[in-house]
C-alpha cells in the first residue's frame, strides 16, 4: 500500500535560522527609531522563528556617516535590551554600504563591517549605476572581501537589461533578496524580477530589511501565505550556514 505523506509547509522562518538585513539600532538610519521599537522589531523576528539577527545599519556619507564605533556601541544597547526581555536570540552587526565617491575609501582604509566570511553587503541607486560599481567590486575582492548586493531585484537599471544580472555574478558578487519582494510589496515589476531571479538560481541570501512595523506586519503575512513558503522552501540559502559571532568586524 502506498501511503502518501502531505509535504510539511512551513509557518515561519526558522528554516532560514539567520536573517542577515535588517535595520535594528535605534536612531541611526531609517530603520528603528528608539529603543523600543527596535525591540518590537526583534520580537516579531524572534516570533517568526530568526534565532540569529545580523543587523545592517545604513552607511551613506551624506545621510547616515556612521562608523563601527557607532554601530558597535548601538549594537550594545540593543543587545542589552534584547537580554532583558529574555529572549533567546543573538544579535551581531555588519552594515548596508552605499556605493557612492566615497566608499572606495572605506574600501582602502579597511573601516568595513561584514557579514560572515567577511562578506560586504553593498547596495546603490535603484535608478542606475554608479560609474565605478565594478571597479569597487573588484577592489573589494582584492583586498579580501565578498561582495553581496542587497536587494538586486529592486534595481530598475538591471532588470531592463537582465544580462547585467550575470555580469555581477561574474563578478563575482552574490545576492540577497529580500523577502517582501515576492509579496509585492515593493511592487509588481519587483516581484516578477524576485521570481526570476530565484528561478535562475541567482539567489544566494534572503533577508527581511526590517525597518518599521508595517514590515513587521507583512512579513507575518508572507509566513501565512502557503504558496509562497512552499516556493521559498524549494530553493537552498546560505542564511542557514551562520553562527553568531561570526563575524569579521572593524575594531
Amino acid at each position: 500500500m502506498l501511503i502518501f505523506r502531505k509535504k510539511h509547509i512551513p509557518s515561519n522562518f526558522a528554516f532560514l535560522r539567520t536573517d542577515v538585513h535588517s535595520h535594528l539600532i535605534p536612531g541611526i538610519d531609517d530603520g528603528a527609531k528608539t529603543l523600543d521599537d527596535a525591540l518590537n522589531l526583534v520580537k516579531t523576528l524572534y516570533a517568526l522563528g530568526y534565532r540569529h539577527l545580523i543587523t545592517t545599519p545604513h552607511v551613506m556619507a551624506d545621510l547616515y556617516p556612521n562608523t563601527p564605533a557607532d554601530i558597535q556601541d548601538g549594537l550594545a544597547r540593543l543587545r542589552q535590551a534584547v537580554q532583558n526581555a529574555n529572549m533567546d536570540i543573538a544579535i551581531d552587526a555588519a552594515a548596508e554600504y552605499y556605493i557612492d565617491e566615497y566608499f572606495a575609501a572605506l574600501i582602502e582604509y579597511g573601516q568595513l563591517m561584514t557579514l560572515p566570511g567577511n562578506r560586504v553587503l553593498v547596495e546603490m541607486s535603484t535608478l542606475n549605476a554608479p560609474s565605478h560599481l565594478f571597479n569597487d567590486l573588484f577592489r573589494l575582492q582584492t583586498k579580501g572581501y565578498q561582495p553581496v548586493l542587497a536587494h538586486p531585484e529592486r534595481y530598475t537599471f538591471l532588470k531592463d537589461d537582465f544580462r547585467q544580472y550575470a555580469r555581477l555574478k561574474d563578478y563575482g558578487c552574490e545576492f540577497q533578496l529580500n523577502l517582501l519582494s515576492l509579496t509585492g510589496y515593493y511592487g509588481k515589476p519587483v516581484r516578477d524580477t524576485a521570481f526570476k531571479l530565484l528561478k535562475q538560481g541567482m539567489i544566494n541570501w534572503l533577508g527581511s530589511d526590517m525597518h518599521h512595523e508595517h514590515h513587521a506586519t507583512s512579513l507575518k503575512a508572507l509566513a501565512e501565505d502557503k504558496h509562497l513558503m512552499t516556493l521559498i522552501t524549494k530553493y537552498e540559502f546560505q542564511n542557514t550556514s551562520c553562527k553568531p559571532e561570526a563575524l569579521s568586524q572593524a575594531e
